[in-house]
């Protein structure tokens, strides 16, 4: 079940361009949402779940503190 509203990416059914995985391990790395990255490569979130999940790349935010926030 998709929460992704409107039509689907035209990639959809296509193998993965080595480019299109670049591109997903450096916005993961960058913590950027799965959502967007999905919009950015124009594959379903579920796509990229399950292309991160088999290249070993995490999709969980790390947990940086916004706006320097430790105490000297």
């Amino acid at each position: 079940m998709s929460h992704r509203k409107g039509p689907r990416p035209k990639r959809e059914n296509t193998h993965w361009t080595p480019a299109e995985v670049q591109k997903m391990k450096k916005m993961a790395k960058g913590n950027t949402p799965t959502p967007l990255i999905a919009d950015a490569i124009g594959r379903t979130p579920a796509a990229i779940y399950a292309k991160a999940q088999e290249k070993n790349v995490s999709l969980k935010p790390t947990n940086k503190s916004p706006y320097n926030r430790r105490k000297k």
